[in-house]
């Protein structure tokens, strides 16, 4: 399949810091076993590999901006583009030898996203969505799933942990839907989970307290297979309040009519 000029620099820039986490992975069932455990070791994959996509990213589109999770906000001369970036989305899933992460590539052009990439290397599955050209799955084009019962549908969620998250907002929302859908899943990679409903894979996906790398690619990747994504109340601001509700057209609508009251 053609891809355009900005798409294929997307991809050889993932593909490349791709390579090296798969490797990585194989390593960590090795440090498993050992007492320290291999936190170090992934914090130096994580960072490693955000600058690989630096140093590619900025070779082929110098003075691009770049918004990564490790290196904060690099500036460039070119202010109405900016890339943003997760090396490694689902780090704990990748410390524990869980193959469900993901390098996440999004590009904003004036602030609206414009192109997304994301790349499991672990299972050399590879997302792609440009404005306008669709989304795509190694080359495969991608529509959301077209359930309209909410009882029919799977969706996935994010779960606060210790330290981190408004627990006792999540057990109501969880209160609130389980009743009503047919399965929760949480993954624990934020970018794939939008992958994901872009896939048809699953139906729906909500989750709060994100950073903008964590939705830039998958926000594309949704609206370009078809689906809805907004903030949790609705409004078209998930990438500055953190928060993320998305389906078809039908389950989004459900999703934000029973989570948004709640918080």
């Amino acid at each position: 399949m053609l891809y355009s000029a900005l798409i294929n620099v997307m991809v050889k820039a993932a593909r490349r810091a791709g390579r090296n986490l798969k490797r990585d992975l194989g390593e960590i069932e090795h440090l498993q076993v050992s007492l320290k455990g291999p936190a170090n070791f992934v914090s130096k994959a994580d960072k490693r590999a955000e600058e690989m996509l630096y140093e590619d990213l900025a070779k082929a589109r110098p003075g691009y901006g770049f918004i990564g999770e490790e290196g904060g906000t690099r500036e460039g001369a070119d202010k109405t583009h900016a890339w943003i970036v997760d090396p490694l989305d689902g780090t704990t899933n990748f410390l524990h030898g869980i193959p469900q992460f993901a390098i996440s590539i999004g590009l904003a052009r004036e602030g609206t996203v414009i192109a997304g990439v994301i790349y499991n290397p672990a299972n050399d599955e590879l997302y792609i969505a440009e404005r306008g050209k669709g989304a795509f799955l190694n080359d495969q084009r991608l529509r959301v799933a077209g359930r309209r019962r909410l009882d029919e549908c799977v969706v996935a969620c994010g779960l606060p942990h210790i330290g981190r998250g408004d627990h006792q907002l999540a057990l109501k929302e969880m209160a609130a839907l389980q009743n009503k859908v047919a399965g929760f899943r949480r993954f624990g990679a934020a970018s794939l989970d939008l992958a994901f409903v872009a896939a048809g894979r699953i139906d729906g996906y909500w989750e709060r307290n994100l950073s903008p790398w964590d939705i830039a690619a998958g926000q594309i990747m949704v609206r370009e297979a078809g689906g809805t994504i907004s903030d949790i109340g609705g409004r078209d601001d998930a990438l500055k309040t953190g928060h993320v509700v998305c389906g078809n057209e039908f389950v989004h609508g459900e999703l934000v009519k029973i989570l948004g009251p709640l918080g």
